[in-house]
């Protein structure tokens, strides 16, 4: 018989006996920390398991024979006789590729001894008793962290008042017979307090009162539902309520991922004292710039999500459909919730009806309150994730920090981040993800609200990951200090057309003069690689095939005769003409290896009306050149020898922008497209460039 225990963030839950191809197992009672009697292992439970843990204990047993017989120290790679792929990571751990949620597993004497399970929020491990030390649960039972000595108590539903009179379903769960005030966690969500109540309990166990509530118009809150509409306001009042509780002792953080982020970036911008400590997870931004109306183009990528919030209850459900491409095509823009829906959505009615930034967007946007936010942060994101721009200006809110007040881990993610290897067909290192996200969370708030000392604000503020090496650096500041800004020119015949184009890229200003052609035809965009329905817009692909359209146009350095590493934010400045009222232009950073492989690094749009500002719109004089500014996401990535740096641009991205229809009406209600002459220049006066961030100097391994 052998016995294996579950682990969540360093927590035991579960306990595990195989035998004679059986399983059994006890579950802890988190409300009174007692066991319950040996159970047989059901199917049912399994696949419950499965969701939550992402460990599947039965297929773990059923496999053990064949685990044991071909992981071996002498080779680099197996494949398992049902086809799973297994490299060979570091400390006798096996790292799976090519899935989402990998299993690896810890060999020791050519046994099997551990299985890791890697999220965005958890890290579980299903490990062989006896071999803790050799998994992620030593850093929990040797870090300086709170003991989960605490069993958990309900401490009830409650309806907050807001300033307004409307009322929030806030669910409290407190530290059973604790006695004195205790820090607080606050969570806020548009997806249902009840789905989070398991995977943030390790915070009572630990100590920590934690507070789940639904946001405005959401599941059991009153109100009407308009995506980040409210939330400064509401966070801050929630914020008051829960400081005045006997229970909490006026130390209150925050934790959450995408709206999760955004709610408490916005609960943080009304300044409200209480809050004392941020874990911002790919949080969204401000409207214009990120979501929903990126560079002033409205992101059709986001369409799944807005049909799955598009009730009171979160129904994901919605975003899985086999017609996306049918619904994208629906027009006006106006009507595709009731068309594919079969009803309207009333905050997709409100989105098309204010197309500047006006006071409607601005009461959402958290960043231009900046200047109120001094909580201490820890910040996690992606360079694909399709928030980036969200964390970009929660970048910039903590620039001015001291280094103990900020904490930023920066890896090759998408938004469901810490997840995958492999994306998009884009291999990524071995040591792409962390086992050690959820320890730093609990780090923090016990550093920020406890005052535990245990050295996670005296570590370099700055962690991220350099793809193309496949490694871990650090640094001081984002981006980091040792960056050397550096203008990347654009040149031609007038034939950069297609990557058979003599399109340049140059690091010096001998251009040849002139410009670059392509026409613009809305009823056949330039596809963006994505799955709609995984509803993530941000990751990289191989855009080889794509660069061969005459709609795009191709500026590529000279193959590279040493390896060059970039670390932060690109901006593109064009020199443009439309023979068009209104456009779009859509640009993207490139990686291409000899092969002619073109691997998506970043991109960015801005829409041609609000080239001068989103607060008015500026319809285009056609054929008259104009500048235009656009910044891409941020990214570190090490261009190797012989690989070339890539700029595309075009005017469409089938799946992430709905097109630009050319005509300059409102793109609500327009039906009508019209193609359009576009033209990019490179000559005096009007010299298009890319500026790029490069690394200087070697930083240290992480």
């Amino acid at each position: 018989m052998e016995t294996f225990q579950l682990y969540r963030s360093g927590i035991l839950e579960m306990v595990f006996q195989f035998d004679s191809g059986q399983v059994v197992y006890q579950e802890k009672d988190c409300t009174n920390n007692q066991w319950s009697n040996a159970i047989e292992l059901t199917d049912e439970k399994n696949g419950e398991l499965e969701r939550y843990y992402h460990i599947n204990p039965a297929i773990i047993l059923e496999h053990l024979p064949e685990y044991t017989s071909i992981f071996h120290t002498d080779k680099k790679q197996a494949v398992t006789p049902w086809g799973d792929i297994y490299q060979k990571g570091q400390s006798n751990t096996w790292v799976q590729r090519e899935k989402q949620f990998p299993l690896d597993i810890v060999m020791r004497d050519e046994t099997p001894v551990a299985f890791i399970s890697t999220s965005r929020e958890n890290c579980s491990v299903l490990v062989k008793e006896g071999y803790e030390a050799y998994t992620p649960v030593n850093l929990w039972k040797n870090g300086s962290v709170s003991a989960p000595t605490f069993a958990v108590e309900y401490g009830g539903n409650y309806m907050v008042p807001m300033r307004d009179g409307i009322k929030l379903a806030t669910d409290v769960w407190l530290p059973k017979n604790s006695t004195s005030p205790l820090p607080a966690i606050f969570v806020r969500t548009p997806y249902g307090k009840k789905l989070f109540a398991k995977s943030h309990s390790h915070f009572v166990q630990r100590g920590y009162a934690l507070i789940i509530q639904d946001t405005r118009g959401r599941q059991d809150s009153e109100g009407e539902w308009i995506p980040m509409y409210s939330e400064m306001t509401d966070g801050d009042d929630t914020l008051n309520w829960i400081a005045e509780q006997s229970w909490c002792n006026g130390n209150i953080g925050m934790i959450g991922a995408s709206y999760g982020g955004y709610v408490q970036w916005a609960a943080a911008a009304s300044g409200n004292p209480n809050l004392k400590a941020l874990v911002s997870m790919v949080t969204a931004g401000s409207p214009f710039l990120d979501i929903p109306r990126k560079g002033g183009a409205l992101i059709s990528g986001m369409l799944a999500w807005a049909f799955a919030m598009s009730e009171k209850e979160f129904k994901p459900e919605n975003m899985l459909r086999s017609d996306w491409d049918d619904v994208l095509k629906i027009r006006p823009l106006r009507d595709i919730p009731k068309k594919a829906l079969g009803k309207d959505v009333d905050f997709w009615e409100k989105w098309l009806s204010h197309p500047v930034n006006d006071a409607f967007w601005k009461i959402q946007d958290w960043h231009q309150h900046h200047a109120n936010i001094h909580v201490p942060a820890l910040i996690v994101s992606g360079w694909y994730d399709d928030n980036g721009m969200g964390t970009t200006e929660a970048l910039e809110t903590v620039a001015d920090y001291g280094p103990h007040d900020k904490k930023i881990l920066l890896g090759p993610w998408m938004h469901n981040a810490n997840t995958a290897r492999d994306l998009q067909g884009v291999p990524l290192g071995n040591n792409a993800l962390r086992y050690d996200l959820d320890f730093s969370y609990l780090q923090w708030f016990d550093r920020k609200l406890k005052g535990i000392d245990n050295g996670i604000d005296c570590a370099a503020p700055v962690e991220y990951y350099i793809t193309g090496e496949n490694k871990w650096a650090s640094a001081n500041q984002w981006p980091p200090e040792n960056i050397q800004w550096q203008h990347a020119y654009l040149s031609s015949n007038g034939n950069a057309n297609t990557s058979a184009g003599d399109g340049a890229l140059l690091f010096n200003k001998n251009v040849i003069n002139g410009s670059d052609k392509y026409i613009y035809d809305p009823m056949d965009p330039a596809p963006h690689l994505i799955d709609v329905s995984e509803n993530e817009i941000g990751v990289p692909a191989n855009y080889k095939e794509v660069e061969k359209r005459e709609d795009i146009l191709v500026y590529d350095s000279e193959s590279l005769e040493s390896p060059l590493t970039i670390a932060g934010d690109i901006r593109v400045c064009l020199y443009a003409s439309s023979s068009a009222k209104d456009t779009d232009w859509v640009v993207r950073i490139t990686d291409v290896d000899p092969a002619g492989n073109s691997v998506k690094l970043v991109d960015g749009v801005l829409r041609a009306r609000y080239r001068n500002g989103f607060e008015k719109e500026e319809l285009l004089e056609p054929n008259q050149i104009e500048k235009y500014v656009i910044r891409t996401s941020k990214i570190a990535n090490t261009f190797k020898k012989g690989h070339r740096i890539r700029l595309t641009i075009t005017s469409s991205a089938e799946n992430f922008i709905f097109p630009n229809t050319n005509t300059g009406e409102d793109p609500a209600t327009d039906v009508k497209t019209i193609e359009a002459i576009q033209q990019i220049y490179h000559k005096p006066g009007t010299l298009s460039y890319i500026q790029i961030p490069v690394l200087s100097e070697e930083k240290k391994d992480y």
